[in-house]
């Protein structure tokens, strides 16, 4: 219960800094749309349309969390966890998107050069910079390991370097009037997207495809398994995640009737999810103790 309430505490604490977040990021949002129509520029333009997707991001890590932290019902048994996952993947989706739009925008403007007020969109950029820089600071105070939350850090992180393309794009068109330098940010921006939208689809397919948690080797959980007095084999071990910061792990135990006699299945099966919590930091495990006479058994009913 101690685990289960602080991390419903930290999910609200995340909401907290990411309804902060968002307001910083759409007033950042409208001011570089504004600069990017009274300068020409494409990579503030670029910068811009980046924090429309961060702000779509936000806002669907806010309902997704909101919706996870509703109770389950008689068929969600383990609730609306993967909503925040669905969010995640069509954020990644929505990133490559951009990604690709910005790709060849900045190309055609590499081959057609347009005149930019270079030095109105340094100024721009830089109130940029330091909204991104403010961001940023607020969401690395968060002690949870959401998804939502590491895909809201990179966004940020990438929206503050954009920002910093965008001043230098601006001073070397100022100081040296290389106007191809607004498009060469505007795809280096393109470039910073793109594998952090890869990661974020690979993180959310991998919860989805119910692949195991990183991290953990189920071969190391089951000697660790093994190695308890009257555990003489484990099987039909699975392990997969709920929703980030949450895996699961299950397991067919097979014990001597020796133990089963001394211990009981209720000390037996405490033992089990200690070894898996400490060792392994995973909180929800479902174990089925068998004793050796029921090894003969295992193939009724087992589907592969």
């Amino acid at each position: 219960m101690g685990h289960d309430h602080s991390h419903a505490s930290g999910r609200a604490e995340d909401r907290s800094r990411l309804r902060l977040v968002l307001a910083v990021t759409a007033a950042v949002l409208v001011l570089e749309l504004v600069g990017a129509w009274l300068t020409g520029s494409l990579a503030l333009l670029a910068d811009a349309g980046h924090m429309a997707t961060d702000v779509a991001a936000i806002v669907l890590a806010l309902g997704a969390s909101y919706v996870a932290a509703r109770g389950g019902g008689p068929r969600s048994t383990f609730g609306l966890h993967r909503a925040e996952i669905l969010a995640a993947l069509l954020n990644a989706v929505v990133l490559l998107v951009v990604c690709g739009y910005l790709a060849y925008a900045g190309v055609t403007r590499l081959v057609d050069p347009q005149p930019v007020e270079s030095g109105p969109m340094v100024l721009f950029a830089l109130v940029g910079l330091l909204a991104n820089a403010v961001s940023l600071w607020i969401l690395n105070r968060s002690h949870t390991d959401s998804l939502n939350m590491r895909g809201a850090v990179n966004e940020v992180l990438a929206d503050l370097l954009g920002s910093v393309l965008a001043v230098v794009a601006g001073l070397v068109m100022l100081l040296w009037g290389f106007e191809r330098a607004d498009s060469l940010a505007s795809l280096l921006i393109a470039a910073l997207i793109l594998p952090r939208s890869l990661v974020l689809l690979r993180d959310s397919a991998a919860v989805l495809l119910e692949v195991a948690p990183k991290g953990l080797d189920l071969d190391d959980v089951r000697e660790h398994l093994l190695e308890m007095p009257g555990v003489v084999d484990v099987h039909d071990l699975h392990a997969w995640t709920i929703t980030s910061g949450m895996p699961s792990l299950s397991a067919h135990v097979t014990v001597t009737q020796e133990a089963l006699d001394a211990e009981g299945v209720g000390r037996i099966l405490d033992r089990l999810s200690e070894c898996t919590a400490e060792h392994f930091d995973v909180r929800h495990s479902t174990f089925q103790v068998e004793p050796v006479t029921h090894q003969d058994h295992e193939d009724l009913g087992e589907v592969h």
